[in-house]
């Protein structure tokens, strides 16, 4: 018989959102390498099968044209500009990595989680501060804000239940490192 309300089926739960959150910031990182050929198909896809929603959104179409032929443009005279996006998606790739402490012992390094919250929050005034700076539509950095907004309420359930397991049990089951 199992126990679906135990310390285990806890664990069990909290293993699962975080292999989710890092399936999502894998996700998040690896489509930060081919930007210029993403951009390529997403305005394309806008002039094509997407045209209704270039239609309902022209600003959104028009934004996409613009970074494209910004992407472009560096890619053709600037590529090395295009290595800070290779960090970027490198950076996303080494905090998914970090997160593999709290998957082996949620109780022990919680810390990983909460350093996740932090920087969720901190997406919120770099997107503040840094989009006028760099002639980004407001509009834009609400959507780059999101992220750190959806990113947040998975890991607010996870430290949750981390908690829960902490106060329920001794450190002895999740050290083991079995479920």
């Amino acid at each position: 018989m199992s126990d679906t309300n135990g310390p285990r089926a806890l664990l069990r739960r909290i293993r699962v959102w975080l292999i989710v959150f890092v399936v999502c910031l894998v996700l998040s990182g690896v489509t930060a390498f081919p930007l210029v050929t993403e951009l390529r198909l997403l305005d394309d896809s806008l002039d094509g099968w997407a045209a209704p929603v270039a239609e309902l959104l022209p600003g959104l179409a028009e934004w996409i044209d613009r970074v494209r032929g910004g992407l472009e443009t560096a890619d053709e005279q600037a590529p090395y500009l295009l290595y800070g996006t290779d960090w970027l998606a490198f950076a996303h790739l080494v905090i998914a990595v970090a997160f593999y402490g709290a998957y082996r012992d949620p109780v022990r390094n919680v810390w990983v989680v909460e350093f996740g919250m932090i920087a969720c929050v901190g997406i919120i005034p770099l997107a503040l501060i840094c989009g006028p700076l760099r002639d980004i539509p407001f509009w834009w950095s609400v959507i780059d804000m999101s992220f750190g907004v959806i990113g947040i309420l998975p890991l607010l359930h996870v430290r949750r239940m981390i908690k829960r397991l902490e106060a329920g049990t001794g450190t002895e089951t999740v050290q083991s490192g079995r479920p």
